[in-house]
């Protein structure tokens, strides 16, 4: 999949396939598998920085990491599409600020930009679209407003609140979103707003009524430490590999097994 076009039109059709990726070697992986596209999110700071929120991604931390994965996918004209998440605040700031990180993303190598939420910056969505920039929406467990939801909480679970969100669904559609995220959602009420709406919806813990579903590469190879929210499945135990590896390398410089005759150079030229 290469464009938000391709992504509309498989609305109804097979499912979408996405992975949350945020460095050069979990795309070039990537770019040799069939799943369909890849989201660059602000989980780089929890990821890959240790950081318990995502606020501390910035614009530029974005930039770079949507670059490194662009340059592992390959080609910007044959590399699967490419969505990169706008940081923390970012849609608050008025028109000139979200344009100009869009911008930032898109020249790093994003093809479409995720924004969290609606309300306050409908208005933003709308113009970024009208503007030319493909843009996903995200809603139900929304980590950039965490304080405000009280916690990472599965969303939508009462009546009221479940017919907020399919109000905050039909009007990221009504602004002009290409996609939209339904991240901690109930099963049936992720499954009647995706067919409410005539975008793709891509699931994370909101079941398999949805119009494809993303994990977090390093959580779906087993990599990520502690326990796994209940939505994970762990497709591979590369954790486990990788802490058996690092222990089979140091036994072997301990008991002096490695480097071997064939893995170090004589003095003669070879």
């Amino acid at each position: 999949m290469k464009s938000v076009l391709e992504f509309r039109a498989r609305k109804g059709q097979a499912p979408i396939s996405m992975i949350s990726a945020h460095t050069h070697w979990e795309a070039r992986l990537v770019a040799e598998s069939p799943v369909d596209c890849v989201l660059v999110g602000d989980s780089v700071v929890t990821v890959i920085d240790g950081e318990p929120t995502t606020f501390a991604a910035t614009p530029e931390i974005m930039a770079r990491h949507v670059a490194a994965v662009a340059r592992g996918l390959g080609d910007f004209a044959s590399r699967k599409l490419v969505v990169g998440d706008f940081p923390f605040l970012v849609a608050r700031q008025g028109r000139a600020a979200a344009v100009e990180v869009a911008a930032l993303l898109l020249r790093a190598g994003a093809h479409a930009v995720k924004i969290e939420g609606v309300d306050g910056h409908e208005d933003i969505i709308a113009h970024l679209v009208q503007s030319g920039v493909p843009v996903m929406g995200h809603l139900g467990l929304t980590p950039q407003t965490v304080h405000a939801l009280g916690g990472y909480k599965v969303q939508g679970r009462d009546p009221s609140s479940a017919a907020e969100l399919l109000r905050q669904a039909r009007a990221l559609e009504a602004a002009g979103v290409f996609g939209l995220v339904l991240e901690c959602v109930p099963a049936p009420l992720a499954r009647e707003i995706s067919a409410k709406l005539a975008v793709p919806t891509i699931g994370i813990g909101a079941g398999e009524g949805c119009d494809g579903q993303v994990l977090v590469m390093t959580d779906l190879l087993g990599l990520s430490p502690g326990p796994a929210p209940r939505f994970v499945r762990r497709f591979a135990e590369a954790g486990q590999a990788a802490r058996e590896a690092l222990a089979a390398f140091h036994a072997a410089v301990a008991a002096r097994e490695f480097p071997s005759a064939r893995e170090s150079y004589g003095g003669a030229k070879e």
